[in-house]
């Protein structure tokens, strides 16, 4: 969902069955979305309801259905850009989906879908994803946009953006000897150049690696650049995204 300047005023994950649109966002994102949605009813006959409170969500990484009993939908989502599954199970049900689910999957905490999130280069709401990104430079043009769909706000900025083929920045990652951390600067040969949003230590790659918005001319594979923060300074490496492909389930 953009502005008119083609900037992102949300992010969402959507599913259409016969009567109804679900959708689900960034929790900060509830009360001004709905005032966004609600703008744009004029004379349809649309109805708005925020149900946050009745479901619980849950995401299954697996290639097949996990028939999770309970479950009022389970459609496919790609959230980690691999395979996976939403289960919108109602809120008094959640803790007896969630047992089930325990029986065939692992449950991930926060840190280790977080550690996913960024080996597979997917973009968050409040870290990759502000009101000053266009959505090519987060890399979701392919996930996110159809450049065949006409008349939505932001779609002039989208089309020349397209047609230029060049964006003023890019997310990208990073690969680093010593620990990164958000909100650190990074730097080319005179100027700063972008700044890193998301980083961890991943296991899996035995690197620093993270995540960062970086100026045209700066965000190429293999280009070396210097993250700072007060006094520290480090070495880093921009490389393509993603890290790493397929989560392991």
């Amino acid at each position: 969902m953009l502005n008119a300047k083609g900037h992102l005023d949300a992010h969402l994950f959507l599913f259409a069955t016969p009567n109804d649109i679900w959708i689900d966002a960034d929790e900060e994102l509830r009360e001004q979305l709905r005032f966004r949605l609600e703008r744009y009813v004029i004379a349809d006959d649309v109805v708005i309801e925020d149900v946050t409170d009745q479901f619980a969500l849950f995401h299954v990484l697996a290639e097949s259905d996990p028939k999770t009993a309970g479950a009022k939908f389970c459609p496919r989502s790609r959230r980690l850009g691999t395979e996976g599954w939403d289960l919108w199970v109602e809120s008094a049900g959640a803790e007896k989906a969630r047992n089930i689910l325990a029986a065939d999957y692992r449950a991930l905490d926060e840190s280790e879908w977080e550690v996913l999130r960024i080996e597979n280069g997917i973009p968050r709401w409040g870290r990759e994803l502000t009101p000053e990104i266009i959505p090519p430079e987060a890399n979701l043009q392919a996930r996110a946009i159809d450049y065949e769909k006409g008349c939505y706000i932001g779609q002039e900025v989208i089309s020349r953006m397209k047609m230029s083929g060049q964006t003023r920045q890019r997310l990208c990652g990073l690969v680093s000897e010593t620990a990164l951390t958000p909100g650190m600067e990074l730097h080319g040969e005179t100027k700063m150049v972008g700044r890193v949003t998301s980083a961890i230590f991943s296991k899996r790659m035995n690197a620093h690696i993270a995540l960062a918005v970086v100026k045209r001319g700066y965000n190429e594979a293999d280009t070396s650049l210097v993250a700072s923060v007060d006094d520290t300074r480090t070495s880093v490496r921009v490389v393509r995204l993603p890290f790493i492909g397929r989560p392991s389930h």
